[in-house]
């Protein structure tokens, strides 16, 4: 999976920790205040952090005050629960970002995989689970959304049920992940008004669609009905979310908090600091607002 192997090629990237407190002093890792305000609930994403082991990466969560990871199976939630941290996104029914929902070959398998992931998901008392539209491979976009529509339809009906939410997650077909086809949020959108359930909601990144069409937070004001969760990472690079990088967390944060949302934000830039903890706590503290 892409989220796997991007990691090998950006750790070599390595900038002293201090230099980059310096360059944001208004959230620098020196304040003395410890507490998050939690007006934003904060995640951070399992994968950028691969080279931590699970567990000592749980209890820098729980130094930390962020109390949900994202993207994460059923293998780890048993240790999860042990550190009281929630699983904001679950994930383990997709094929991966490539092969998804908008290409009816894989339709069989995904509805096998998301049937049976699906009651796991809510006997472990978790909402979120991801799903992918997967790549075009030269089909039109309308036929994948009717694709995707037809596949859904068929296993909304069980996360209806089970209260899970499917979250088809939004990705820049630009740099990152070539030809895939859910890369705009009016893509987006427009499959979640054909499904019309509260069960199928928008993961924005806000990393990949400030690649993809910027304008993050006028479409946050108009579309948030549609989306269920958000991912940070900087632009260009997906490294940290501080002024190395052109989108201004804080003012995303606001925007998102005012159209009275209550999920998880989740933290998915690839740190490039020698201590990636204390870049993972800055990025909560710019978010934190």
């Amino acid at each position: 999976m892409k989220r796997r192997t991007f990691i090998a090629s950006t750790m070599a990237v390595s900038v002293g920790t201090l230099t980059h407190l310096d360059a944001f002093p208004a959230t620098s890792l020196q304040q003395k205040s410890s507490k998050l305000k939690n007006n934003i609930h904060h995640s951070a994403c399992r994968w950028c952090y691969k080279d931590i082991p699970l567990e000592k990466l749980l209890q820098h969560f729980n130094n930390l005050g962020i109390k949900a990871m994202d993207l994460v199976g059923p293998e780890d939630w048993p240790l999860l629960k042990k550190y009281n941290i929630h699983a904001s996104m679950c994930w383990g029914a997709e094929l991966g970002l490539s092969d998804g929902w908008c290409d009816t070959k894989f339709h069989a398998q995904l509805i096998k995989n998301y049937s049976e992931m699906i009651p796991k998901v809510a006997k472990a008392g978790y909402t979120n689970l991801i799903c992918f539209s997967g790549n075009r491979r030269g089909m039109d976009d309308s036929v994948g959304l009717k694709n995707c529509v037809t596949g859904l339809k068929q296993i909304l009906p069980l996360a209806e049920k089970h209260g899970v939410v499917l979250q088809m997650e939004l990705l820049n077909s630009k740099v990152d992940h070539k030809d895939y086809m859910c890369d705009h949020t009016a893509w987006g959108v427009a499959l979640c008004k054909k499904l019309n359930s509260n069960h199928i909601k928008l993961l924005y990144d806000i990393y990949h669609m400030q690649i993809m069409e910027g304008d993050i937070i006028r479409n946050i004001q108009d579309y948030h009905q549609y989306i269920g969760h958000y991912h940070t990472g900087g632009n260009p690079g997906r490294h940290e979310i501080d002024d190395t990088q052109e989108l201004f967390y804080p003012a995303i944060m606001k925007a998102i908090l005012k159209t009275g949302y209550k999920g998880y934000v989740a933290q998915e830039f690839v740190p490039s600091w020698d201590d990636p903890i204390a870049a993972l706590k800055q990025g909560v503290t710019i978010c934190d607002v």
